[in-house]
């Protein structure tokens, strides 16, 4: 049996808080980076599978390559029609 009374842990300084903080914001964005690289690769492949031939984005590049101010015009009234909804 010891008769030593058990010293106090001493708070940590804000030195090290600060250190503590910045490490787990580091973890934060590494997370967040690791998810959003995750969300542009599955984005990526699904405008890569979309523009194959016969698919919608196919075909919407070869109608504005075939008339550009008519698809202009009708991209102009679909904004019209989205904005007025709001």
């Amino acid at each position: 049996m010891s008769t030593e009374t058990p010293q106090p842990n001493p708070q940590p300084g804000m030195a090290e808080r600060a250190i503590d903080v910045a490490t787990d914001v580091s973890h934060t964005v590494g997370e967040v980076a690791g998810g959003l690289r995750t969300a542009v690769d599955r984005l990526t492949y699904a405008i890569d599978e979309a523009r194959k031939p016969g698919r919608p984005l196919a075909t919407v590049a070869a109608i504005t390559r075939e008339a550009p101010l008519a698809s202009l015009f009708v991209a102009f009234l679909f904004g019209v029609a989205i904005a007025r909804r709001r």
